[in-house]
């Protein structure tokens, strides 16, 4: 083994010398034997029966050095679990005398287990480490930890592959396409928190409150500069699985700890009563002056798609309650504290980017005149859905096709179009009619959704929500001209300037294209051939859309010829 001269152990530099020195090779190679074998008296008078066996002095050495290797770590285990205050200075001497044979193949799992079990190495050995890739690969992650702690570069490097998994995995869930259609919302917080990249992340940070820090930082960094909303989610999920964990260390320094803890009990309960709302908004209040920063963890947690998900959907529910007690939107404090986190959440790119920690002020009209008009909506939709159900008389149904058939309301229309709040609303109430299978609902608002601000309905999780629905409630109605010119011509066909619109365009079509008209599903396939010209990663989905229709054959119903006959006047006999 090479190395172990430098602890003054002969090895293969010093027989080399030896042999070519000496007079009598045979005894050269002997007394090398005798002085650097096994000394043990009652294991010497094996070696001659060995010879006679024809096993290698070598194979038997290596042998004994293994059994000794293992029984050492074993002991060294051991004395890591010890709490004894003689643990680390025994583990600091050994590491002393055995730390320049690092390099020794058979002797550096013992160093990497001394390593391993103390609790603080010093500078001059993890420098040592650093320098090394191999050793740095092959040190545990309590060593690494040490290193990370100060180097956050080499820290960065390892969690940058797990951050951008995790947000491809997360892409990848959305766009997946499965029988029946996968829904973003539906994993509880408790499953989405097992996932492999978390897990990792945890076993990476330990209990260690400055790599936590670090990832914080890194998922900032990469929310300012993506803007994708998945980081918001992995910030949540990751202090909610320290919390699981009980990892107090970390959860009583995160000042958002309490407040994300409380928000994932309703999302999990998917409901918030008096008692929440007021925690919630009680935490928003007791931000402190000159501690305005925690605003921005704050809006992070509350930009959660999975966050906003639970705000807007009872946001929505407190809303139909307020219809059937006829009671204002203005007087219920759990609705106006849902609002206000609402637009918290919808905050938080900008809050971030301008280092500007305020909350932004709650618009009132958005309970005097934004609601109104959705509640408005929604009391049309009932109305519709009470008089489906009632003896067809032409008069009554006249009036209620014009009252409530037409267009929103503009006041609906105006905010959606300048307040966030307002588009998410407007798109949650989308979703709502969608879910109930109201076809006539959902033609009415599904085409002012282009309009809302900033692009917020064109988002992955709503377009991916928006088609489950489509296919799993409406998916009828594609065979309608009319529907279909809603849905793609005033809604979906706006947003091709998005690569990820495209994307959704292309799976709702491999859930539909059976149920379009021909001239129809020609024209949308037209409409994506550029975008998919365009963007690279668009064209295996294209190709296999493309697939699909090639081995699809229409079936076309022959229209019944008009036959003028006076026969058809004729009753028909009754049986004999």
């Amino acid at each position: 083994m090479s190395g172990l001269e430098e602890v003054g152990i002969p090895g293969k530099e010093f027989l080399r010398e030896a042999l070519t020195n000496c007079a009598d090779p045979l005894k050269a190679i002997e007394d090398f034997q005798l002085e650097n074998g096994i000394l043990l008296p009652s294991l010497r008078p094996m070696l001659p029966l060995l010879d006679r066996h024809g096993i290698p002095r070598q194979e038997f050495h290596l042998s004994v050095l293994e059994e000794l290797k293992d029984r050492l770590i074993a002991q060294i285990e051991k004395l890591g679990h010890n709490d004894s205050r003689e643990r680390e200075k025994k583990l600091k001497e050994l590491l002393q005398k055995s730390f320049i044979l690092i390099n020794v193949p058979k002797i550096k799992p013992v160093v990497l287990c001394i390593l391993k079990n103390m609790d603080r190495v010093e500078d001059r050995y993890l420098q040592h480490l650093v320098k090394n890739k191999q050793l740095y690969d092959e040190c545990d992650v309590q060593v690494k930890r040490q290193i990370w702690q100060d180097n956050q570069s080499l820290f960065g490097d390892e969690v940058s592959p797990l951050l951008a998994q995790y947000v491809k995995e997360k892409e990848d869930l959305i766009f997946q396409t499965s029988s029946p259609p996968f829904q973003f919302f539906s994993p509880t917080p408790r499953v989405r928190r097992k996932g492999e990249v978390v897990k990792t992340l945890l076993t990476m940070i330990g209990h260690n409150v400055k790599l936590y820090d670090m990832v914080l930082q890194f998922l900032r960094t990469l929310f300012l500069r993506t803007k994708n909303v998945h980081y918001c989610t992995l910030r949540s999920e990751l202090l909610m699985a320290l919390h699981d964990l009980e990892v107090a260390e970390i959860t009583s320094l995160d000042p958002c700890h309490k407040f994300t803890w409380c928000l994932d009990a309703c999302i999990r309960e998917k409901a918030v009563d008096m008692k929440r709302s007021k925690e919630l908004q009680g935490f928003l209040d007791s931000v402190k002056r000159g501690n305005e920063q925690v605003l921005g963890d704050l809006s992070m947690t509350l930009c959660d798609p999975y966050a906003i998900n639970f705000l807007a959907l009872n946001a929505l529910k407190i809303t139909t309650f307020l219809i059937s007690t006829e009671t204002f939107a203005r007087e219920n404090s759990i609705l106006i504290g849902l609002l206000r986190m609402l637009a918290l959440g919808l905050q938080a790119w900008e809050m971030i980017s301008t280092q500007v920690f305020k909350e932004p002020k709650f618009d009132s009209q958005m309970v005097t005149k934004f609601l109104p008009s959705l509640m408005s909506l929604m009391v049309d939709d009932q109305v519709r859905a009470i008089n489906s159900k009632l003896p067809q008389d032409d008069r009554e149904s006249a009036i209620t096709t014009i009252e409530h058939y037409g267009p929103p309301p503009d006041a609906y229309q105006a905010y959606i179009q300048e307040n966030g709040v307002a588009s998410v609303l407007a798109m949650y109430y989308t979703l709502q009619v969608a879910r109930q299978k109201d076809r006539h609902g959902l033609m009415r608002v599904l085409g002012t959704l282009a309009l809302c601000q900033n692009d917020r309905a064109f988002e992955d999780p709503f377009l991916n929500t928006l088609t489950a629905y489509l296919v799993n409630n409406l998916i009828d109605e594609f065979a309608a001209e009319d529907f279909c010119t809603v849905v793609f011509d005033e809604f979906f066909l706006t947003g091709l300037a998005k690569e990820s619109v495209v994307r959704h365009i292309l799976k709702l079509l491999t859930y539909v294209y059976t149920k379009l008209p021909p001239s129809r599903l020609d024209g949308v396939m037209k409409a994506l051939q550029p975008c998919a010209q365009h963007y690279e990663s668009i064209q295996p989905a294209f190709q296999e859309v493309q697939k699909l229709l090639k081995n699809h054959q229409p079936v076309h119903v022959p229209k019944p010829m008009e036959v003028d006959s006076p026969l058809l006047s004729v009753p028909t006999p009754a049986p004999i």
